[in-house]
């Protein structure tokens, strides 16, 4: 299984040379497939970003509870509705934060 593996690499990366051919400085750059960078790697972004990601994880993780909980919700009863509705107010709370701080928007 190891011989396969690496042989599997060595043609992987050999096709990749032919294809490409040798590579240059722009195409060995690891930025955006080889384009060379508008700007240095460690610039800062600006600080509404911050509240935006909040947004995004606050709706990503709930997303995350809420499918295991469709699947158990039949057999927990009421107990999960409750506790699922108290996840959303909390859910609420922070949105409503994000918005007072502006996070929603977007000019």
């Amino acid at each position: 299984m190891l011989a396969i593996w690496l042989a599997s690499v060595a043609v992987v990366y050999g096709a990749n040379r032919i294809i490409t051919g040798s590579p240059g400085v722009v195409v060995g750059a690891p930025f955006q497939s080889g384009w060379l960078p508008q700007e240095h790697a460690l610039s800062r972004y600006h600080v509404r970003w911050y509240a935006a990601t909040l947004v995004f994880l606050a709706f990503d993780v709930e997303m995350l509870f809420m499918y295991p909980w469709s699947v158990v919700v039949a057999k927990l009863g009421a107990s999960a509705i409750v506790e699922m509705f108290v996840f959303l107010g909390a859910l609420l709370v922070a949105v409503v934060w994000a918005w007072r701080e502006g996070a929603l928007r977007w000019v």
